[in-house]
C-alpha cells in the first residue's frame, strides 16, 4: 500500500464568514470552497473569504471515495480535495477533484459503473452547439475525430470541499460524453455560460490507484470496495423489507412481490420515507427462475486474470418484431456480475450460445457500413434489432423503466478471432441520448457450469449452439449433417404444440431456449426466426460522468 501523499503546497486556512468554522485551501489555484459545516459557497479574495450563496445537501450515495482519500496515478501522488454531485433523469454521479503533488489537478469521475481520470484541456476552437449534438454521430473537436456517446441534460445539485471555481447551481445544462478508438473519454460541459468546458481522460481501476482513506473499509487485498453495509427500505408495493447492498445501485427488485423500485433519487434516512417510483412485473418469459441464482459467485477470467464474480442482477430481454419478422420475437437472458475491484460485467445466455461482455470506454473505428475495428480486431455486423426489458431480478446500477427499449447491433470477429463479440446499444430517454459499446467473447456452457460450481446434471439446461454453421469444420459431410439436423428441428417445431413440448421440457428444463423456442413455435402461425441471439451489455442509462 502506498504511503499517504504529502500535501502539494502549504495549506492556507481561514474562518467561514457565515459560521466561523475553519476552511482550508491546499492549492493557491483554488478560487472557491464549500464550508463543511454550514454548506456556504465561499469565494476566495486574497486573504479573505466572501460568502456568495449556499449549496444543496449531498445525496448520500455511499461512494467508496471521500475527501482526503489519497492515491497515486501515473507515478504521482494525489489527494481528493473537492466533489461535485450531479443529477439527471437516470440518477446521480460524482466528480472528485484530485490535487497532485506537482500542483496540477484532475477529475476522478464515475462512468457506467467504473471510473475515469480526466484533465481539463484548452479548447482553441468554438465548441459545437449543445442542441446540435446527437448520440452516435461523429464530431471533430479539438482537431480530433470523436464519437458522441451521450448527450445528457443535468444539474449540479451539491458540492463540497475545495474547487477551482464556484459551483453553478442555477439551472440545468447539457453534458456530452465523447469517445474515440484510442480508448479515450472526453467531455463537453456546457454549464458555464462564458466558456464550454473540455476535458480528456482514460478509464482507471480504483484497485490500481493505491488508495488510502476510503470511505468504505477494504479487506486489505483490494481497495476498490464498493459494497457496503446494507441500506434498508420498505418496498412501496408490498411493504417487504429491502436491502440495498451496492453503492452504485439505482434500481432494486423486491424479493417478495417482484416490483421494480427506483432508489436513484434518495438515500440514507430518506430511503424509508420517500414515496418511491416503482412498477409491478408480469411473470418471467422464461417460465422459471434464473439458471444461475442471484448471489452465486463464479471464477471467470473475463479478458484478464480469473476473478470471483458475483451475480447481483438478472435481466430477461426480448426483441420487438419488425417488418418481415411475422410478428415473432425471441428472448435472451443477461446476468449482471459484480467484482469490487473490477466493477461490472454481463454473462449472456442467448439461443446461439453463452458469452460475456463488458462496457468499453472508447468507441470502435468504423471501417465501412458493416465493419468496425477495435483494438486491432476487425468485426463484421451480424444483425440489428430492437430489444426490450421483459423481467428483472436483483440490483442494477442504472434506472430501470417499464418498456425501455434499445436499438442493438451485434458484431462478430472472424478467423482466429471468431469468438470475439461486440455490441452497440443506443437509447433515448427523457433528457438523455446514449450509445454504449460492449466487448467480450463466447463461452462454452461447460465453462459456465464449472465456474459457478453447478453439477453436471444441469448441463442439458445450459447447452447452447454457439458456433455458426459457416465456421464449423468437417467439410461437406458435416455441413450436410447440420443441414439435415436443422430440417428435422424445423419440422419438429412446426409440429409442436404447447403440450407436445413436454419432452423438450423434461430433457432441457423449463427455462431452456429449446423448450421456449418450441413454445413460441407452437403459439405462432408464422415461421420461426431461428436461433438468433444478443451479445448483451445493457446500456446503463446511468453512471455517466462529466
Amino acid at each position: 500500500m502506498a504511503s499517504p501523499s504529502s500535501s502539494p503546497q502549504r495549506a492556507w486556512r481561514a474562518a467561514c464568514p457565515n459560521c466561523g468554522a475553519p476552511v482550508e485551501f491546499r492549492s493557491a489555484a483554488s478560487a472557491s470552497a464549500v464550508c463543511g459545516f454550514c454548506k456556504s459557497t465561499l469565494l476566495r479574495e486574497g486573504e479573505a473569504l466572501r460568502r456568495i450563496g449556499r449549496v444543496g445537501e449531498l445525496f448520500d450515495d455511499h461512494s467508496p471515495l471521500a475527501l482526503g482519500t489519497q492515491g497515486r496515478f501515473q507515478g504521482e501522488g494525489f489527494v481528493l480535495v473537492g466533489r461535485l454531485q450531479y443529477r439527471y433523469d437516470g440518477g446521480t454521479w460524482n466528480e472528485w477533484r484530485a490535487l497532485f503533488d506537482s500542483g496540477r489537478s484532475g477529475w476522478l469521475s464515475e462512468d457506467n459503473g467504473a471510473f475515469v481520470f480526466s484533465f481539463d484541456a484548452p479548447l482553441d476552437e468554438p465548441a459545437p452547439p449543445a442542441d446540435e449534438l446527437v448520440a452516435g454521430e461523429r464530431r471533430l473537436v479539438a482537431g480530433q475525430a470523436w464519437d458522441v456517446a451521450s448527450v445528457t441534460r443535468t444539474a449540479l445539485i451539491a458540492a463540497e470541499g475545495e474547487l477551482a471555481k464556484p459551483p453553478n447551481q442555477r439551472e440545468p445544462f447539457v453534458v456530452a460524453d465523447l469517445r474515440n478508438a484510442q480508448g479515450e473519454v472526453a467531455t463537453l460541459d456546457y454549464g458555464d455560460a462564458k466558456a464550454v468546458g473540455w476535458s480528456v481522460g482514460r478509464p482507471v481501476e480504483l484497485s490500481a490507484l493505491s488508495l488510502v482513506g476510503l470511505a468504505v473499509a477494504s479487506d486489505g487485498a483490494e481497495v476498490a470496495e464498493k459494497t457496503l453495509a446494507a441500506r434498508a427500505l420498505d418496498c412501496p408495493s408490498c411493504g417487504a423489507a429491502l436491502e440495498v447492498t451496492l453503492a452504485s445501485t439505482q434500481s432494486i427488485v423486491c424479493h417478495q412481490c417482484k416490483a421494480v423500485v427506483d432508489v436513484s433519487q434518495g438515500a440514507g434516512a430518506d430511503l424509508a420515507a420517500a414515496n418511491r417510483s416503482h412498477y409491478g412485473q408480469d411473470t418471467p418469459g422464461s417460465g422459471g427462475e434464473p439458471l444461475i441464482p442471484l448471489g452465486a459467485t463464479g471464477s471467470l477470467g473475463l479478458g484478464g486474470p480469473t476473478r470471483r464474480w458475483q451475480v447481483v442482477g438478472y435481466v430477461e430481454r426480448h426483441t420487438v418484431p419488425g417488418p418481415g419478422d411475422d410478428g415473432e420475437s425471441w428472448f435472451w437472458r443477461e446476468y449482471l456480475l459484480y467484482h469490487r475491484g473490477e466493477g461490472f460485467a454481463f454473462l449472456v445466455d442467448a439461443e446461439d450460445g453463452w458469452s460475456w461482455v463488458r462496457t468499453i470506454s472508447g468507441a470502435p473505428q468504423r471501417v465501412d457500413g458493416s465493419r468496425v475495428k477495435w483494438r486491432g480486431v476487425e468485426y463484421r455486423m451480424k444483425e440489428r434489432y430492437i430489444g426490450e426489458i421483459g423481467y428483472v431480478l436483483g440490483e442494477f446500477y442504472w434506472k430501470l423503466e417499464r418498456g425501455a427499449r434499445t436499438d442493438n447491433t451485434d458484431y462478430t470477429g472472424s478467423g482466429a478471432n471468431a469468438k470475439k463479440r461486440l455490441n452497440r446499444e443506443q437509447t433515448a430517454a427523457a433528457g438523455t441520448q446514449e450509445v454504449t459499446w460492449s466487448a467480450g467473447e463466447t463461452l462454452d456452457a461447460d465453462a459456465v457450469l464449472s465456474a459457478f460450481g453447478l453439477g453436471p446434471e444441469r448441463s442439458a439446461a445450459f447447452a447452447r449452439d454457439a458456433q455458426p454453421v459457416a465456421g464449423r469444420s468437417g467439410g461437406t459431410l458435416a455441413g450436410l449433417f447440420v443441414f439435415l439436423l436443422l430440417v428435422v428441428l424445423v419440422f419438429a417445431m412446426v409440429r409442436c404444440s404447447r403440450d407436445d413440448c413436454r419432452e423438450l421440457r423434461q430433457l432441457y428444463g423449463e427455462a431452456s431456449s429449446e423448450y421456449q423456442q418450441c413454445q413460441r413455435s407452437a403459439g405462432s402461425s408464422g415461421g420461426s426466426r431461428g436461433y438468433g441471439g444478443s451479445f448483451g451489455g445493457f446500456s446503463s442509462g446511468g453512471g455517466g460522468h462529466k
